[in-house]
């Protein structure tokens, strides 16, 4: 936060929210409040004064009425400022310097009263009362807006004193030449299946349901006493379907969230900020700076992956640190987007815009080389990363096997003991360990790294990959680098090797080269940032 603006003829007016948010807010409010409604309701039904539940609604909706007398805000040369409350006043004031990206959302309500919900981010954690958020304003004035909050992107930060203040009364179109490097098509929706995102919206709808009684319900049914009574063939039909359904709606819940998230989605790149724009019901555009992107990941879960499928996140500072790009997509799609991604800013080739433009499509052309010279950074993506060796392998299959190891020790030992039991017992180990043995391997196959040297045209790069379930290809930018550190458990020093962590203000802020030989470490570090390492 800082100072703010003083109230003199030079500083701009204080301007209020489109008035026609009068119709949106009590809407939101009610939704928002519908415990509270339906509590007033049976308290009216139960005392028999109806006027219970108008009463809350009249509160209701009176409040909301009043965030447009009480909410007020302006965009001055050097901050942008925001009085909200009617009770607890607030005042907010952001220096435009500060500023890392500018998001745009429009649920159905807004989009049909032309309004838009334009939230400021600083790339600093913040609670809800205390976000930048202008809800609503009118659509036609966000994008001069936005273009006006970001202008500091085309040069430095301290640039913005001297910039000029929209005057966001008057209708003024702004035209851009940003590029579209991505873009989304609905044959996609076949990979949102493979992804978790049903699990997560079902699971918490099924723990309501058990919260209420329903699981007691459905115990006591007739229905499951029938089966209970039934055979054992009955039984595992009964299983095996109530298996299908639940993959069946897990799978509906994900495509549906999948649809109504990204449709339609476009990125565009206009060399100073990268603008996404997608959704259904809920539109958002999120406008990126890119002189704060260190580089890219590779989201390679196990099914998605087996389906020749990826995600493409962002690595950025100030921002979240995953910040999707792409969401489950073709691994072409993928490739072809990174690649656009990852070319120098000054060094677009000629009809970029036409080969990604339609990422993903059968027929599209692959990215062709830079001329001679130039080491293309669409490489980045693709170059073979170096396996770290039998010790890496070795600690794979201990760390999968030896929990299975120690359970068919115990149950040897209770066999020798005396107690006996059924041979199929051993299954539980056996199986298990046959999984085990396979995750191990696919662990190391994606355990690598691989370091770019720096070129006249570009950065040297640090690529490191690991995990199985959830595997990563990170791609990070050498400058963005800020520290490393050698990390040795008592176990790798006995085997001489080490985990290299590099420290970096974007992103994930640590990025691990796992279970490396030692004296590659150092190699690692010196190729990355020549002179970093010092003298050991």
């Amino acid at each position: 936060m800082s100072s703010y603006l003083p109230e003199t003829d030079l500083a701009p007016p204080w301007l209020r929210l489109d008035k026609r948010m009068l119709l949106v807010h009590p809407v939101n409010e009610v939704v928002r409040f519908i415990p509270v409604l339906i509590g007033s309701v049976i308290l009216g039904t139960n005392t028999g004064n109806p006027v219970w539940g108008l009463v809350a609604l009249a509160v209701i909706v009176g409040f909301a009425l009043t965030r447009w007398f009480t909410t007020t805000y302006r965009v001055g040369p050097t901050d942008v400022e925001l009085r909200t409350g009617l009770i607890q006043r607030k005042k907010l004031s952001v220096p435009r310097s500060r500023i890392r990206s500018v998001d745009i959302e429009a649920d159905l309500l807004h989009r049909v009263l032309g309004l838009a919900v334009l939230a400021i981010g600083t790339g600093q954690h913040a609670d809800s009362g205390e976000k930048f958020k202008l809800d609503a304003l009118d659509a036609d004035v966000v994008p001069e807006l936005r273009a006006a909050l970001l202008a500091h992107t085309a040069g430095s930060p301290e640039s913005t004193a001297g910039q000029q203040v929209p005057d966001l009364r008057k209708d003024r179109p702004v035209s851009g030449n940003a590029r579209e490097i991505g873009h989304w098509r609905a044959s996609w929706v076949r990979y949102a299946p493979l992804s978790l995102t049903g699990f997560a919206i079902i699971a918490p709808i099924v723990g309501l349901a058990i919260q209420y009684g329903f699981d007691q319900i459905v115990v006591r049914s007739d229905a499951v006493h029938s089966i209970e009574d039934g055979s054992a063939a009955l039984i595992a039909v009964t299983i095996a379907v109530l298996v299908v359904a639940i993959v069946v709606i897990v799978s509906l819940a994900a495509c549906a969230r999948y649809l109504t998230t990204y449709f339609g989605l476009r990125v565009l790149d206009d060399d100073r900020t990268l603008q996404l724009r997608h959704g259904l019901f809920t539109t958002r555009q999120i406008t990126l700076d890119l002189a704060r992107f260190r580089g890219a990941t590779v989201n390679e879960p196990l099914l998605l992956r087996m389906a020749g499928a990826a995600e493409l996140e962002a690595i950025m500072t100030g921002q979240s640190p995953r910040q999707k790009i792409l969401p489950q997509a073709p691994r072409s799609a993928i490739e072809r987007t990174l690649a656009e991604l990852l070319v120098p800013r000054g060094a677009r080739r000629p009809g970029a815009t036409n080969e990604i433009a339609r990422a993903g499509d059968p027929v599209g052309p692959a990215p062709q080389q830079e001329p001679t010279g130039h080491t293309p950074r669409a490489t980045v993506s693709t170059a073979p990363l170096i396996a770290h060796g039998p010790v890496a392998r070795r600690r794979r299959y201990t760390r999968a096997l030896s929990p299975i190891a120690l359970l068919a020790v115990a149950m040897l030992y209770i066999s020798l003991a005396g107690e006996h039991f059924s041979p199929w017992w051993w299954l539980l180990p056996a199986l298990p360990a046959l999984i085990a043995a396979a995750l191990a391997a696919d662990r190391y196959r994606g355990l690598g790294h691989a370091v770019l040297p720096a070129t006249d045209s570009s950065p040297a790069w640090l690529i490191t990959r690991s995990g199985s379930l959830d595997r990563d290809r990170d791609c990070l930018e050498a400058p963005g680098i800020i520290g490393w550190t050698v990390r040795q458990s008592f176990w790798q020093r006995r085997s001489g090797i080490g985990t290299v962590v590099a420290a970096t203000a974007a992103g994930k802020k640590r990025y691990l080269v796992i279970d490396i030989p030692l004296e590659q470490a150092w190699d690692l570090i010196e190729s990355a940032t020549p002179g970093r390492l010092g003298t050991r």
